[in-house]
């Protein structure tokens, strides 16, 4: 499970818990029956891992959106569990913004 929110200092956090109520607040996650078919492209994508040529610089929201639309289309169509329709919530100063696409195509 993942939750997010902006904390007391106003930036972002992202935080993974599980059942049992353990949590880990960390910079990207994912969760759900895809979750180990995403990470590693978050890890590639985000944290430029295993690439040490690679400038590490911080992407922007519109680029975030665009990855994560990319990763759970990709996810939709190899995960039998995944659903049909992917949601984007986006918590900014604007509030909150949320962003509905189909994942499948077919």
């Amino acid at each position: 499970n993942v939750v997010c929110g902006i904390v007391d200092e106003g930036k972002g956090a992202v935080y993974h818990y599980d059942a049992i109520g353990s949590f880990e607040r960390c910079p990207y996650t994912t969760s759900g029956s895809g979750s180990s078919l995403v990470m590693s492209v978050l890890d590639a994508q985000i944290q430029k891992g295993n690439q040490p040529n690679e400038p590490k610089t911080i992407p922007g929201k519109q680029e975030v959106v665009e990855l994560a639309k990319d990763v759970l289309s990709s996810v939709g169509e190899r995960d039998i569990y995944t659903g049909d329709t992917g949601e984007i919530f986006i918590l900014d100063a604007g509030g909150i913004t949320m962003t509905r696409f189909e994942l499948r195509q077919d």
